[in-house]
């Protein structure tokens, strides 16, 4: 039942987003727009608030943060060496996001469903950790296929502009910082951000379902079918060696396997437009391992 429990709802908004945008009830400036909102709004505030609430350092399990950078970097260097054989420069950027980056809406809606606000929490500080470093990572890796010829000093501030312009990277750093300091929320304020929140996870989740386009895997079946491979069997493996590694357990265990588990961001097919990488191959390896998140999720669900 954990498995119905836990991805029922969240598929079940997606399906509903595909089948609003389907039959006109929405359209591309409204799931835009609700996109924007999210991103830069909804979402924000919920991830602060999360982490806001922890109390002091004892909200934060250092070994599930290490766990899940030692993963990324493991992902990272093998898909750079399957590019550096396989993929052509154009695809290279968006290939590689692909293989580590995570959908955080989806993967705060399961955790919620499946474990509740003690995993929402783990993921919400986890997070904070894993997303300026993944952005360091993308940012890199794109500037460094992207065909044109950036000076040292311009892709530092390239990477610096993303990160500090990135609204879940503040939200996280804010978060920590207001959980050092202070702890708690008076009643109002609290009520203020849980009605807010509230929000978040049902509008992103109808917009990443009707922004989902299979039409795009035509002409990059086999790349995006390799990208999901490596996002949803090997990264999760990977992962739970790395869990294993560093003696996590219980629910920052099962948190970790959910995140190691998820689909890949939408965000790549952004990073990938700005900065000259495919676009095709990345809304193909988003439609790709999200319609095939289904399984490895379920799988890491079972996990006891």
């Amino acid at each position: 039942m954990i498995v119905l429990n836990g991805l029922f709802p969240v598929f079940a908004l997606l399906v509903l987003g595909g089948g609003l945008k389907k039959f006109r009830l929405t359209n591309d400036t409204f799931l835009n727009t609700s996109d924007r909102l999210v991103y830069y709004i909804f979402f924000p505030v919920m991830l602060f608030w999360k982490i806001a609430g922890a109390r002091s350092d004892g909200g934060i399990d250092w070994n599930l943060c290490l766990a899940v950078l030692t993963t990324v970097c493991v992902i990272y260097i093998l898909s750079a060496v399957y590019i550096r054989f396989t993929v052509p420069q154009f695809e290279a950027g968006s290939f590689s996001q692909s293989c580590y980056r995570f959908n955080t809406y989806i993967g705060m809606a399961i955790i919620l469903n499946a474990i509740g606000e003690e995993g929402a929490r783990h993921f919400s500080i986890m997070v904070g950790f894993a997303i300026p470093f993944i952005n360091v990572l993308a940012v890199s890796t794109l500037i460094w296929y992207s065909g044109k010829n950036f000076s040292p000093g311009k892709r530092v501030r390239m990477t610096a502009r993303a990160l500090i312009h990135n609204p879940l990277i503040l939200a996280c750093v804010a978060g920590i910082l207001y959980a050092r300091l202070v702890g708690y929320f008076p009643v109002f304020i609290n009520n203020t951000f849980k009605l807010a929140a509230s929000v978040t996870l049902p509008l992103a989740l109808i917009s990443i379902g009707g922004a989902l386009n299979l039409e795009t895997l035509k002409g990059h079946l086999k790349l995006s079918l390799v990208a999901a491979f490596a996002k949803l069997l090997i990264f999760p493996i990977v992962g739970y060696i790395c869990l294993k590694y560093y003696g996590v357990s219980d629910i920052p265990f099962k948190v970790g396997m959910i995140f190691f588990a998820l689909p890949t961001s939408t965000a790549i097919y952004v990073l990938s437009s700005q900065l000259n990488s495919s676009t095709d191959l990345a809304s193909a390896t988003i439609a790709m391992s999200t319609v095939l998140s289904f399984m490895s999720l379920s799988i890491v669900l079972l996990l006891p």
